[in-house]
């Protein structure tokens, strides 16, 4: 598992420990936000047995090769990566180093190692700006509106290249704005919940109209680990006829929430007015996310399910024990 001391990486490690599976957790701990929530993740994961931690860059690729060697994974789940839209604009580098030159240090350990299954996580950000809602894995993807989400297409067209040529069954995840406790300080959840309990304004971008699709965090664990499970076969008949055991799955709420009526929930949960500085739509933004989920359902039998005004009274329930 890559990126074990991140949000996801540290929520499905925790699942997957619980059932009894032996997790070998990746992190290079960087400090793209706060290192001390991620060591608090690691701290609620050392206690299981089957839990082991490396601290490691997925571009040093001798150490990585070494460690796939050593342990012959069944299966690996790749949830790391530099993310966020905004910080791509900043430091553009930082996401060729990780989302393309370590997500290729992964593939050539799987195609080393004859691990079983690779999944990883790609997102909606591929989408772009896609006027036909909901957004369908079949629908074309070819014009990104950031470099975050331009890696993220290439790692899908990357996986399926591996897929094809070397046989490796290979699942791709199309994440929808995750959240949920112990989430990123990065994400509007978190970011706006700080700001309101410290009297600071919040930035409302689209003048509040933008759309999101808020997947929350227990939802979107249960989909990827019986993702993990479903091994895809050769002879998946996708748009291109590919026979490669390769499949896409959108991850997400399949309800689509108005910026304005996140904030609304956050009010009444932190019993708090937001103090709101509306903003014009921000470069490499898109107006709204929406999953088709119908592939997944289909596959696995799940849909993520959790409306924001549970999940957003979990994440301020942690927040409020976590930061006291």
């Amino acid at each position: 598992m890559t990126g074990a001391a991140g949000f996801i990486g540290f929520h499905l490690s925790q699942k997957l420990l619980q059932r009894g599976d032996t997790v070998v957790g990746l992190d290079n701990l960087n400090s793209y936000y706060e290192v001390s929530l991620k060591k608090a993740r690691l701290e609620q994961l050392i206690p299981f047995k089957n839990f082991n931690f490396y601290q490691l860059d997925l571009v040093e690729r001798e150490q990585l090769e070494k460690l796939f060697f050593e342990q012959q994974f069944e299966a690996v789940v790749h949830l790391a990566g530099q993310a966020g839209v905004r910080y791509s604009l900043e430091n553009p580098y930082a996401y060729v180093d990780s989302n393309l030159a370590g997500f290729m240090n992964i593939l050539e350990g799987c195609r080393h190692t004859n691990v079983g299954h690779l999944v990883f996580a790609s997102s909606s950000s591929v989408y772009g700006t896609n006027k036909k809602i909901p957004f369908m894995v079949e629908d074309n993807v070819d014009y990104p509106v950031s470099l975050y989400a331009a890696t993220k297409k290439a790692n899908e067209l990357m996986a399926h290249s591996y897929s094809h040529l070397y046989n490796i069954p290979l699942t791709g995840l199309r994440f929808f704005t995750v959240y949920g406790p112990w989430g990123r300080p990065d994400m509007a959840v978190f970011l706006f919940t700080k700001a309101i309990l410290d009297g600071k304004p919040i930035k409302v971008f689209n003048y509040g109209k933008m759309q999101r699709d808020f997947t929350y965090i227990d939802d979107l664990v249960e989909g990827v680990v019986r993702v993990i499970d479903k091994i895809p076969q050769p002879n998946f008949q996708a748009e291109s006829s590919t026979k490669a055991p390769y499949k896409i799955y959108n991850i997400g709420n399949n309800t689509p929430v108005e910026l304005l009526r996140l904030i609304e929930v956050l009010e009444n949960c932190l019993e708090k007015e937001a103090v709101k500085e509306m903003l014009p739509m921000q470069p490499g933004d898109v107006p709204i996310t929406y999953a088709n989920v119908d592939a997944l359902i289909q596959d696995v039998g799940f849909s993520p399910d959790t409306p924001i005004e549970v999940g957003i009274k979990r994440f301020v329930e942690w927040y409020r024990s976590y930061y006291g």
